[in-house]
């Protein structure tokens, strides 16, 4: 991060967002200054991250990133909620878990693979994260099959089992971290590159610093994200563009400019299994708890979402996890196969568009 211009970026594209919104500019240069000071907040949300996962563990440390990397999408799904735009949040959902198996990782593959040939990662932990992205489309394409028909659910039990659903996916998710940072941390291995990292990087900032920083950049990715939440629909109607398109691409890309930052730097570096955890993690974060989560929160605005997404956002989904999961089960990977994902995610953004 080059913070001769960074953080003067930032601190003025900041500025120009707040004076957008309290002295009455209009709708569309609201979001668009609120979209850019968005992405500079990220992409320091992402570099502290990275130093606190420093001084965390490689382990830890990519699970840190996944989760405040996936802060942003978090915060802007919930204001999302509490405005009751139900289909921009699960297009958001769709957008975050395609935009992480198939845009950060593919990207993160490519730009590896141009300086590596070949980069090797954990094939067994692969394995695991293959496993529970199949379950997380398993998890949303059943309620979607079974209860798309309302005439013969009832309103009441499409609530009910979208909680019961919610709650066991939940309960996996934190299953899922004891077993592989508790229980068998030491089969997964303490790194999860394909062999140990010799690499001894001082990390930016202090350990202090990193964390303070985390929390002032989640702070600012909650405000600048409520104000962009306030002109998403003013936007989207204005240029003629889908609640569909604009959750699942535009927000999307905007709130995982953190994994974008801090997933290819380490794949450049030639730590490709830290860069997949991120991206595979941050997908599985989203879909075993950010979304379960969603139906929760919806309930504290005495508006319930469920958990019923579209036959478009199920397939996004479920091509997505399957040719990631073909990808990285291998636990080597190559430029070509980054390109193969930025394909997809290509073909997945035209018809989002058409649509």
């Amino acid at each position: 991060m080059n913070q001769k211009w960074f953080y003067p970026a930032l601190i003025l594209s900041t500025i120009a967002s707040a004076a957008a919104k309290f002295l009455g500019g209009g709708q569309s240069l609201q979001f668009a200054l609120a979209c850019l000071s968005l992405l500079f907040w990220a992409g320091l949300l992402g570099k502290a991250t990275e130093n606190v996962a420093h001084y965390a563990g490689e382990r830890l440390g990519g699970l840190l990133n996944a989760t405040f990397g996936n802060a942003a999408e978090l915060i802007i799904a919930i204001f999302l909620v509490k405005e009751g735009l139900f289909d921009m949040v699960k297009a958001s959902i769709t957008g975050s878990i395609i935009g992480n198996l198939l845009l950060v990782l593919g990207l993160s593959l490519f730009v590896g693979g141009l300086k590596f040939k070949i980069q090797n990662f954990n094939p067994l932990l692969a394995g695991h994260n293959a496993s529970l992205m199949m379950l997380a489309v398993i998890a949303l394409v059943v309620p979607a099959v079974f209860l798309r028909d309302h005439k013969t659910v009832s309103p009441s039990e499409v609530e009910t089992v979208s909680i019961i659903i919610a709650s066991v996916l939940i309960i996996g998710y934190f299953l899922w971290l004891c077993f592989s940072l508790i229980t068998h941390k030491k089969e997964l291995g303490e790194s999860i590159d394909g062999a140990p990292n010799t690499q001894h990087e001082e990390p930016d900032y202090s350990k202090g610093m990193s964390i303070l920083l985390l929390v002032v950049s989640t702070v600012f990715v909650a405000i600048q994200s409520e104000w962009l939440v306030h002109t998403v629909e003013h936007v989207a109607k204005s240029l003629g563009w889908s609640e569909l398109f604009v959750g699942a691409f535009l927000i999307a890309i905007i709130g995982n400019a953190a994994e974008h930052s801090a997933a290819i730097f380490l794949a450049m570096k030639n730590r490709i299994g830290a860069a997949v955890e991120i991206a595979i993690g941050s997908s599985l974060q989203i879909a075993l708890f950010v979304a379960p989560a969603l139906v929760f929160i919806s309930l504290l605005f005495n508006n319930p979402m469920d958990l019923i997404f579209t036959p478009y956002e199920l397939t996004a989904i479920g091509v997505s996890a399957i040719i990631a999961s073909s990808i990285s089960r291998d636990g080597s990977t190559n430029w070509y196969e980054g390109t193969l994902l930025l394909i997809v995610y290509i073909i997945l953004g035209t018809v989002f568009f058409v649509v």
